[in-house]
């Protein structure tokens, strides 16, 4: 059985006897947690699974230029926690016909609202993003919203590879890039490794093509 198909099957086990299950894929940027989830969702039933991104959540650039945080995007202060928060907390209720959510377009660096669904069959909820296992506050009162979380542990220098080529897709040279790198990135990566709440799973195997 592949990775995947471990995780998925623990997954599986562990919503036995349950109509929801909330679990959380973090780790810091570039370790691979929207790939991840993606193909989870794919070895989950059929319709089951939805991924819940918490990039949907970014503050829009305007906000950000107002706030003097632009250079700062994906930081833990350039999100909405409290309406992330509240989106967890209507899934976890489990008690609406159907829930709308945000994604982030990363080709145009806005959120999209209401560009997936959950219904009241879906079962299986993936949310992924960098803080889920922050341990600083308010990131911290998300812990008793979760069934099960994971942990993406990769090296730094396998991360800031993955990012190089990430802002080569976006537009960015590699110098643009690497300037990025140290002063947003890096600094989030530092943060997400060192101040994070216990996982259930930690995921430490690297996979080609994971981002």
């Amino acid at each position: 059985m592949s990775e995947r198909g471990a995780i998925a099957s623990q997954i599986f086990r562990r919503a036995h006897g349950r109509k929801r299950f909330i679990a959380a894929i973090a780790g810091p940027p570039g370790s691979g947690k929207s790939t991840l989830a993606a193909e989870l969702v794919t070895l989950l039933p059929p319709g089951e699974a939805v991924v819940v991104p918490m990039d949907g959540f970014h503050y829009d650039d305007t906000v950000l230029e107002k706030r003097g945080l632009r250079s700062r995007k994906g930081a833990p202060e350039t999100f909405d926690f409290g309406g992330f928060q509240a989106l967890l907390k209507r899934i976890r209720a489990h008690d609406e016909a159907e829930i709308a959510i945000p994604v982030f377009d990363r080709s145009m660096e806005l959120s999209r609202a209401g560009a997936d669904i959950i219904s009241a069959d879906t079962r299986f909820i993936l949310v992924e993003g960098n803080y889920l296992l922050l341990d600083e506050e308010p990131w911290s009162a998300l812990g008793t919203l979760f069934d099960f979380t994971m942990m993406l542990d990769v090296p730094v220098d396998v991360l800031e590879a993955r990012l190089v080529e990430r802002w080569r897709i976006h537009g960015k040279s590699d110098a643009e890039g690497l300037a990025w790198i140290a002063s947003n990135d890096r600094p989030n990566i530092d943060r997400v490794r060192a101040q994070k709440r216990p996982a259930d799973l930690v995921v430490r195997t690297l996979v080609e093509g994971i981002r």
